[in-house]
């Protein structure tokens, strides 16, 4: 084992030997990394060394990657792996490859070679530093064997720098104990899911089935067992755990633990249980602070079964439409008879009085999952929210006249799905202008299409936000006005329908900063971004102020999706963030 110290107080050459086997057959990486000395954490090294490779060139890069040995390949038969590259192999269960398994690796690692012209890299450890098995890995080759080129060698350095976070750990002796928790929390909290998915071992945990409420059961076992003084089960089903302060104000924080269909596992509950393994460590250590902390498993965040957006925060803030209590799910179950079923009161007197008043707490902050690949792309661990984009939603449909493809000259259609792929193309031109735009055709039918006949109708849905609404307002504008354009051009007309408008929830610049400072004693640099997808923070800033703290997802940051992850490390770094901002906030007060 070695100290940051030993590196920092040490010769070149002697740090460099204390840093040697990180990067295969590449200790030119430490050695240059090592002129940045002294560093204030492992995590700093880490980055370090992660700019190095970023910014030593293609050539140098590729260089790296082919350092690398093959996945139970020649090397491995041969033995002539690294030690580090032995341990790691053998952890993953690849030299215990049955004789088909092996053949079917070496198929793959044929077959990436020729098409990228290096050997095919995976942090085979995995995302919790335990080792992925032989069918995870088998599966992560056959689905990367897909990507294009540059994105596969982005994606090839990204599991590079991995395998160094794994390596640096066993040199310095570090065991990521909160991240690693936190992660097993999730793991353990995704066996819970819906019918007809679960069979599938797919994550899909809807509004108040009963997955959902086995996995608030579970959540609120979590929270005794961390040592919250009260845990209770809210009338909207929002699980609520309080940790007692020693003065009348508390803050706020959670996120939701309901899923998309066929989701993840980190979306939301990342938010839910980095500051529950926070209280964890207080009540180990008898430890209160000058406010109390209230952590919320928001019930309802997705709108899955039912039309109700953010149904578990709004209710904190009194916004509860009685109307939902009427609408049906898919198979006719009325909101009322769900919450009835569930044990829930279904009145609109228990659901009113869930109102907070802002006067109690000091904010509210939430951390996620990026669900986004900024993070992985730039190799930080974390992020500061910087305001949560405004969004507006519209269902439209352009009409035309439908007509036969072949005895329909060009210039005399007037062809509705033209019409709306020409708005798709300006729309995208359109919101590259802003930079932090976003605009988005999500859906797109031709009813009752036909291969040879010109569309006379379509369906489309769109999705436009901005990080203000001024900007929101201003793409609207001229995306509207490009689609009467258009239509008018083509000689077609369109009808919109505004379903949804959000203003945009800038951070409140003090809590902004708490993340900041909470962020940079870690060693980490300070990387300040808009948040494109809506949170539960958006309906809380309504009523406080409200932060939020991202934190890096695999996989190019991929989310919605069950290949959503993140690793315990990330995590690690996320929980002792929580843990500076309340010890900062707690001097404040």
């Amino acid at each position: 084992m070695i100290t940051l110290e030993q590196v920092n107080a040490a010769s070149t050459s002697q740090a460099a030997q204390l840093l040697d086997g990180l990067y295969e057959h590449s200790p030119w990486i430490a050695q240059q990394a090592l002129a940045q000395r002294p560093f204030d954490s492992v995590a700093q090294l880490k980055h370090a060394m992660a700019r190095v490779v970023a910014e030593a060139g293609r050539d140098k890069q590729l260089e790296l990657i082919r350092a690398h040995p093959e996945l139970a390949g020649k090397a491995m038969v041969s033995k002539t792996l690294t030690a580090e590259s032995t341990n790691e192999q053998g952890k993953a269960g690849l030299a215990d490859c049955t004789p088909e398994e092996f053949a079917k690796i070496q198929r793959l690692n044929a077959d990436y070679n020729v098409k990228f012209g290096h050997p095919f890299i995976l942090a085979v450890r995995g995302p919790r530093g335990t080792g992925l098995s032989r069918h995870e890995i088998i599966d992560t080759f056959e689905r990367r064997l897909a990507n294009p080129a540059d994105f596969e060698l982005a994606e090839s350095l990204r599991n590079i720098h991995r395998i160094v976070e794994l390596r640096l750990n066993d040199k310095f002796g570090l065991v990521p104990a909160l991240g690693n928790l936190v992660w097993d929390w999730q793991e353990a909290l995704a066996e819970f899911s819906d019918p007809g998915y679960a069979e599938k071992r797919q994550l899909t945990v809807t509004y108040l089935t009963d997955a959902h409420r086995s996995a608030a059961a579970r959540i609120m076992q979590n929270m005794r067992d961390c040592g919250f003084d009260e845990v209770t089960l809210d009338a909207v089903g929002n699980v609520v755990g309080k940790y007692r302060g020693n003065g009348n104000k508390w803050l706020l924080t959670g996120s939701h633990y309901d899923t998309v269909r066929n989701g993840g596992k980190y979306d939301g509950r990342l938010g839910i249980f980095t500051p529950m393994a926070c209280v964890r460590e207080l009540a180990a250590q008898q430890r209160r602070l000058p406010f109390g902390i209230e952590v919320v498993a928001f019930a309802e965040e997705e709108g899955q079964r039912y039309k109700a957006t953010f149904l578990g925060s709004g209710a904190l803030l009194g916004e509860f439409n009685p109307a939902w209590l009427e609408q049906k799910d898919a198979d006719g179950v009325t909101m009322r008879e769900a919450m009835q079923h569930a044990g829930l009161p279904a009145t609109l007197e228990a659901i009113s009085a869930l109102k907070r008043n802002p006067a109690g707490y000091l904010g509210f902050v939430e951390v996620h999952i990026e669900q986004g690949p900024v993070l992985n792309e730039i190799d930080l661990p974390l992020g500061i929210v910087t305001s949560i984009n405004g969004g507006v939603r519209y269902q439209c449909e352009a009409v035309g006249m439908a007509s036969h493809a072949g005895t329909t000259p060009m210039n005399r259609r007037r062809d509705a799905a033209a019409a709306v792929a020409e708005l798709a193309l300006y729309i995208e031109q359109r919101a590259a202008q802003d930079g932090d735009s976003v605009g988005t055709i999500g859906m797109l039918q031709v009813p009752g299409g036909s291969i040879n006949v010109v569309p006379g109708r379509c369906l489309f849905s769109l999705d436009l936000r901005a990080p203000n609404n001024a900007q929101r307002d201003a793409l609207t504008a001229d995306v509207m006005a490009a689609l009467e354009s258009i239509c008018a051009r083509r000689g077609i007309r369109a009808t919109t329908e505004l379903t949804m408008k959000a203003a945009a929830a800038p951070s409140a610049p003090q809590w902004q900063a708490r993340w900041e400072g909470a962020v940079a004693a870690l060693g980490v640099p300070i990387y300040r971004m808009p948040s494109g997808a809506g949170h539960d923070a958006m309906k809380l800033h309504e009523i406080m102020p409200q932060a939020m703290l991202f934190v890096r997802g695999q996989n190019s940051g991929i989310s919605h999706n069950p290949l959503e992850s993140s690793t315990s490390d990330d995590i690690q770094l996320a929980v002792e963030a929580f843990m500076n901002l309340l010890g900062g906030l707690a001097s404040e007060h």
